[in-house]
């Protein structure tokens, strides 16, 4: 398993947000955390990349156990993930170019023009035109920050991106080609992406697994199939509709002829 989450509790003072969260993420998949709001999704996904610590339980990713793992250990690991957050968190005083640099100057010691080149293979990858290296955030729209911000966290090529609603903002061609690009990066780059969501065409598009957050703990896990069989309250409201079904049975179609 890439991550493995066994028996997570989480607290803020008095209150419990996790309280028994376990969960298998497996490599090369394209898996989805969702889950009513407060359930801790991003708190769950902060200490997968050890920006908050749980109360108790074990978190392993790509086989370090992050509750014993030493600090030479970590700033390894660290290396081995990009992250983009919900809002791409961009320097706003730095070009695109400077922030998809900064990871490569703080990790690595080559040169100048090692990392312009790098730089600029980035920004292709994620299907930005050369010139939006010279750009400040504030001079990008929504769709462009998400993939600036996505081409840092591919800076350090890694093993595993985590996507924090990677299509919220965007309207819903610039959401889909977005899906797109996700799957089209795991396939060349090999990568694991782990992606908290509420977008249903994502989930039905693109999601290979999902764990499903209500109750302070996991209340489905799976394929989209066997998550649509869970009788948890939450997971009836989010997915059990007329739309959910349509799309469902749209989504095995193409499955079906594409691997006629």
């Amino acid at each position: 398993m890439v991550i493995e989450a066994k028996g997570i509790v989480t607290r803020f003072g008095e209150r419990t947000v996790h309280d028994g969260v376990s969960l298998q993420i497996r490599e090369n998949e394209i898996y989805g955390i969702l889950g009513e709001s407060g359930s801790g999704k991003s708190v769950l996904m902060k200490e997968m990349i050890m920006l908050l610590e749980p109360n108790a339980g074990e978190m392993m990713v790509l086989g370090k156990d992050l509750g014993t793992i030493s600090y030479k250990e970590a700033q390894q690991l660290r290396r081995e993930w990009g992250v983009l957050f919900q809002f791409g968190a961009l320097y706003s005083s730095m070009t695109i170019a400077e922030n998809i640099e900064v990871q490569l100057k703080e990790y690595t010691d080559i040169s100048k023009e090692m990392r312009d080149k790098l730089v600029r293979s980035k920004i292709a990858l994620v299907g930005l035109d050369a010139h939006v290296g010279s750009l400040y955030p504030a001079e990008l729209s929504g769709g462009m920050i998400k993939r600036a911000a996505l081409a840092r966290a591919l800076a350090m090529e890694p093993k595993l991106l985590f996507l924090d609603e990677p299509t919220s903002g965007l309207d819903p061609v610039g959401a889909r080609n977005f899906d797109a690009l996700i799957v089209e990066l795991r396939k060349m780059l090999g990568i694991t992406v782990v992606m908290i969501t509420h977008d249903l065409d994502s989930i039905f598009s693109i999601v290979d697994r999902m764990a499903v957050l209500a109750d302070k703990r996991v209340v489905a896990e799976g394929p989209l199939e066997n998550v649509l069989q869970s009788q948890h309250p939450f997971v009836e409201a989010f997915f059990k509709n007329d739309y959910t079904k349509e799309k469902y049975v749209d989504k095995l179609e193409k499955k079906r002829v594409e691997h006629v």
